[in-house]
Formats: structure tokens, C-alpha cells, sequence
């Protein structure tokens, strides 16, 4: 087949959440079938930076959209009835590329990743369209609205109602929709559209993260691993280290905090100045950082999908304590592959627990990794990924029912 594939970020290297899911279906998808990309990229950089994506596919169709200009875009889009963060992905340039593509190449299907990526693949004609929305991001707007001052938190409650109707209505333009968890498929049951729909679960590289060496000694070391421009792990951060930190340091004084994630803001690199707190910025390997931690984190209160930083964490054999949100993504049980907590005070105690106990160190470590490669490996989700593609898009009788029971079952 023919397959037009349209994502929001350009999705190589796939070394953040945005890219590391679209990449995969890419790379799957290729060992089959001709594909043809459609992307955006902030920089020139970030473009060269991903030539390695034209390995997987037959053509690719960018433009290079810098920061300024998509902020413009945005602002200009708030008194108008389209979502502000659809108009950030939006590219007059990349959409005459894919139209003058669409009149050489008759495409079998059309697959999108992120509803911000949908205004690309409506205008090409195709057999079958399938969007992976991956995760519902009008839910995401409205979970800021309720942690940001105002007028900040009005303006994500609009645009969150605003990105709720585009939602609905893209839903409604493609014949099959897929999301990421149990969690995001019940929101996209809130739309109420008549599309069948079913979870692909996200996956991790099993083979690169993995254990190294053994159990780590000397300084007892605490990790969050994230993008440290993105919002909720800035919140989830600066808030772990004013309000959960100082309770483990009291018990545990020669813990060292490594906040390893590339563009800290401002706020994140004073946490330099803070005791036993480490920002490292970005790193080429984040393994490296890693293979010495006793413990992962993720004190995350808005968090949405599955977090690809508590997955790999738990691939490389380190315990982990989420919050319920961070946690509510991953296919795991509380107190056997994780540990799962709220509030800064029992957060903290879990964090003690792990670090006084070696015993429960080995448990969490143990079962942690089995637990990834059993539910979220690549090949297993993207086994489900072909029983939805089917012949040209017809899935197999009973695979959306099917879905559905696996999915209430997580």
C-alpha cells in the first residue's frame, strides 16, 4: 500500500513523547508498505537533524515553522472559533506540498498522528483514514486551566472547549480512531462520535533501555527524566523539590535530586543552587545518567496518556513512584511494579521506602521490567496497529469490541 502519514512533530530523532510514538508506526509501517510523510519542524536544525527519518519513507514533505511565526499564528486564531493550537501546527506551505503530492500518488490510506496533524491529511483522497489521537489534548487544556493563575486559566478553559469541537468534528472526518490508554479511550467516548476506536498502547525500546550493571552504590540517587520546557514537568519539578525533597533529606541527607532533560527555563536551572540538586540539561545519552539511580520520579499532577519517562525508567530496572496521574498510563499494579502516591508527605515516605529497602529495590526492579516487556513492547502494539488495518482498513469482526474488553481490563 500506499500510505500518507501526517504528525505534528517532525518524528526523528524520536527522542521525546511527541516523536517517539509516530516514529514507530512509521518504521512498522514501512517494512510493508511505501510511505510518505508530512511534517513540521521548528528549526532548519531540527530538519537536518532528522534526515535519518527518509530510511523509512518513500517521500517527505516538511516546512520549518519557527517559534515566533506559530505564536503569531496562534494569538491571531483566539477571537476566531479554531482551536489556537491548531493554528500553532499550521503551515499553508506543507499543506500545498501534500496537495500537489495527493495529485501525483493515489494513496490507499491515510493515517494521522495528533488531531492537530488532521487539517494536513482531510485533503488527501484515500480509501481508509485512521487518526491516532494518541492522547485527547482538550483534556490537557483543561487540567491547566485548574492549575494556572488567571487570565491563563481562562484562556486554556476556551481553548479547551474550542479544541473539544475540533475533536469531535475530525473524529467524525476519519473511518477508525486509535489512543494511547484505557484512560484517553473513555474521554474519546465523551465526544460521542460513531467511530469505532480501540487503544494501541505505547511501547519501549527494550533492547536500549535496559538494566546496567548491578545494584547502585555509593551516593543514593533520585531521578526525573523529562523535557524540562514542557509545562508539566516544570510544574512537577520545582514542586517535588520545594515540597517532597526537603522531607527526604531530612531522613536520607546525602540524596542527590538529577533533573536530566534538555531546555531547562530560568526556574529549573536555579534548582541548581539548591542542595544535592543536579540539572544536567540536555545530554546525548540519557543512560548514562541513569544507571546509577535508586529511584525514578514522576511527581507529575497533570499528566496525560502514558508517560514514556516512568516506561523507560522501569525498562532499565529503576523503581518507580508516580503520582495516580503518571501513573494511570501504565499497565502496572501499585506496590508490585511501582509504588503510586499523592500527597508530598506520603510521596516522600515511599521515596524513603525505596531507598532503605534493598529488598524492595530488587522486588520493583524485577517486576518493573517484566512488566514492560509483557504490555508495552513496539511489536505488540503494533501487532494490534496491523489487526486495525486489516485488508485497506477493514478490521477483523469483533477487533473493536475486542479492544474495548482489553481495554476495560487494564
Amino acid at each position: 500500500m500506499k500510505i500518507f502519514f501526517a504528525c505534528h512533530r517532525f518524528p526523528f530523532p524520536p527522542n521525546r513523547g511527541g516523536k517517539i510514538r509516530p516514529f514507530n508506526m512509521i518504521r512498522h509501517l514501512s517494512e510493508k508498505h511505501e510511505v510518505f510523510v508530512g511534517s513540521l519542524a521548528h528549526t532548519q536544525t531540527e530538519l537536518d537533524e532528522g534526515a535519518g527519518l527518509r530510511e523509512y519513507c518513500a517521500e517527505i514533505y516538511d516546512d520549518v515553522v519557527p517559534e515566533r511565526k506559530r505564536r503569531l499564528r496562534a494569538v491571531r486564531a483566539l477571537p476566531g472559533v479554531a482551536p489556537s493550537s491548531v493554528a500553532y501546527f499550521s503551515s499553508s506551505r506543507l499543506r500545498h506540498k501534500v496537495t500537489e503530492a495527493a495529485r501525483r500518488i493515489s494513496f490507499d490510506a491515510v493515517i494521522v498522528h495528533c488531531a492537530f496533524a488532521a487539517q494536513y491529511g482531510l485533503q488527501v483522497p484515500a480509501r481508509f483514514r485512521l487518526l491516532d489521537f494518541g492522547d485527547l489534548d482538550s483534556v490537557k487544556w483543561f487540567d491547566y486551566s485548574q492549575c494556572r493563575p488567571f487570565p491563563l486559566s481562562w484562556g486554556y478553559y476556551v481553548e479547551g472547549h474550542k479544541l473539544r469541537r475540533y475533536e469531535r468534528q475530525m473524529a467524525g472526518s476519519f473511518d477508525y480512531c486509535t489512543l494511547t490508554t484505557s484512560g484517553e479511550l473513555e474521554e474519546f467516548e465523551k465526544l460521542a462520535v460513531d467511530c469505532p476506536h480501540s487503544v494501541i498502547p505505547n511501547g519501549v525500546d527494550g533492547s536500549y533501555f535496559r538494566p546496567v550493571g548491578g545494584p547502585a552504590r555509593g551516593k543514593p540517587v533520585v531521578v526525573f527524566l523529562g523535557r524540562m520546557d514542557y509545562y508539566p514537568n516544570i510544574d512537577g519539578v520545582l514542586r517535588f523539590t520545594e515540597s517532597v525533597l526537603p522531607i527526604i533529606q531530612t531522613a536520607v541527607p546525602e540524596v542527590e535530586f538529577r533533573v536530566i532533560g534538555s531546555n531547562p527555563t530560568p526556574a529549573v536551572e536555579r534548582l541548581r543552587d539548591s542542595r544535592n540538586v543536579v540539572v544536567t540539561g540536555y545530554v546525548p545519552d540519557v543512560r548514562s545518567f541513569l544507571k546509577d539511580a535508586v529511584v525514578s520520579v514522576a511527581f507529575l499532577r497533570m499528566a496525560r496518556g502514558t508517560q514514556n519517562k516512568v516506561l523507560e525508567s522501569m525498562a532499565m530496572g529503576i523503581p518507580v513512584v508516580a503520582t495516580p496521574q503518571a501513573a494511570k498510563g501504565i499497565q502496572a499494579l501499585a506496590e508490585k511494579h511501582l509504588l503510586v502516591a499523592s500527597e508530598p508527605e506520603a510521596f516522600a515516605a515511599a521515596i524513603i521506602r525505596v531507598l532503605r529497602d534493598p529488598e524492595l529495590q530488587k522486588s520493583l526492579c524485577e517486576a518493573g521490567r517484566r512488566q514492560v516487556e509483557k504490555a508495552h513492547t513496539w511489536s505488540a502494539s503494533m501487532e494490534k496497529f496491523n489487526l486495525i488495518l486489516g485488508d485497506l482498513g477493514r478490521p477483523a469482526p469483533g477487533l473493536w469490541e475486542k479492544s474495548r474488553v482489553e481495554s476495560a481490563n487494564v
